[in-house]
């Protein structure tokens, strides 16, 4: 696991988040690194929303949807309402257990994006990004996936067709395509029903791949949502309504299992499988005993709410290319 502190120079809360990392990362075996930043590009290309921010893996798990690059001092609100200069222990705790978490059940290698099984923001080169958000923005507006020729104008952008684009993409596994060339799915949206239905606060309703992707949906988007799945064992509904960012589960002993069951391949064929709603532990371990072919482990609302926000959080809200 890596750690970074961005700061300005003198931050005078840079000690203070600094003090509470090593308090929250005991016995993880793990030391924050801090990265003075200098100036506005900087903080851009860093990803850098206020100083300090903290990154675990590259990710900010405490990113708000929108917020742009700043040098400005960061201020951070917790549970309870009260705003410091750096997030809480316990917050820090839950964001290095969940990254701990997703790093031993997501191990797929290194694939041509740098993303080493964990991040989903495309790269900037080749129009991928731009597409890739186009793709996105267009489930959001009307619940289903769009054409290539739907998105002809976001490649053509970069001198590149649409379908060219759209093959990369599902090369480097940010989305999935099926024999004829159409968008299956593009992670956390999927094109056909699954399991897990999120319906928006505009009333458009689109579908999710897994369990971590309905909770990243309301974050990228920035909207209110209700996320409905339901237990696999005991087939009992689960909901999650998102109000204001904030998520209340039905039934409050629901857990998502986070898991997968190979090491190698795209996302979808891996892990979507395993990563479900359920209604209490026990019956996410009853499952887990059912499927010995995959591995993870059930997680609580705080760690499976903040994985959902640090893998698609900011896709939407990533830098653009100039």
């Amino acid at each position: 696991m890596r750690i970074t502190v961005l700061t300005v120079p003198d931050c005078p809360n840079a000690p203070v988040i600094e003090e509470r990392i090593a308090r929250a990362a005991a016995g993880l075996g793990v030391e924050a690194e801090r990265v003075e930043v200098a100036d506005q590009e900087q903080a851009a290309r860093l990803g850098m929303t206020g100083s300090p921010t903290v990154l675990i893996d590259g990710v900010d798990p405490f990113a708000v949807p929108g917020a742009p690059p700043s040098l400005s001092c960061r201020l951070y609100r917790g549970p309870d309402g009260k705003v410091e200069g750096a997030p809480s222990v316990a917050e820090l705790r839950r964001a290095l257990n969940t990254a701990d978490i997703a790093e031993r059940c997501a191990c797929p290698p290194t694939d041509a994006a740098d993303r080493s099984g964990r991040g989903r923001i495309a790269p900037v080169a080749g129009g991928l990004r731009a597409v890739q958000q186009a793709v996105l923005r267009h489930f959001a507006a009307t619940g289903a996936a769009p054409a290539a020729g739907d998105l002809e104008a976001a490649a053509a952008v970069h001198g590149r067709a649409a379908t060219a684009v759209l093959a990369e993409l599902a090369a480097e596994d940010f989305l999935t395509l099926d024999g004829d060339g159409r968008i299956r799915a593009a992670y956390p949206f999927s094109a056909v029903p699954t399991g897990h239905h999120i319906r928006l606060a505009d009333g458009i309703e689109v579908w999710a791949m897994c369990a971590v992707d309905a909770l990243g949906i309301p974050d990228m988007l920035g909207t209110d949502a209700v996320i409905t799945s339901a237990d696999p064992v005991t087939g009992e509904r689960v909901t999650v309504t998102s109000t204001g960012g904030v998520m209340t589960w039905q039934p409050s002993t629901a857990v998502v299992y986070v898991g997968q069951r190979s090491c190698t391949g795209p996302a979808a064929d891996i892990a979507c499988g395993a990563l479900n709603f359920f209604t209490h532990r026990h019956t996410a371990h009853a499952w887990a005993e059912q499927h010995p072919d995959h591995t993870g482990a059930p997680v609580d609302h705080s760690q499976a709410e903040l994985l959902g926000r640090s893998l698609f959080g900011s896709l939407l809200t990533a830098p653009k290319p100039a």
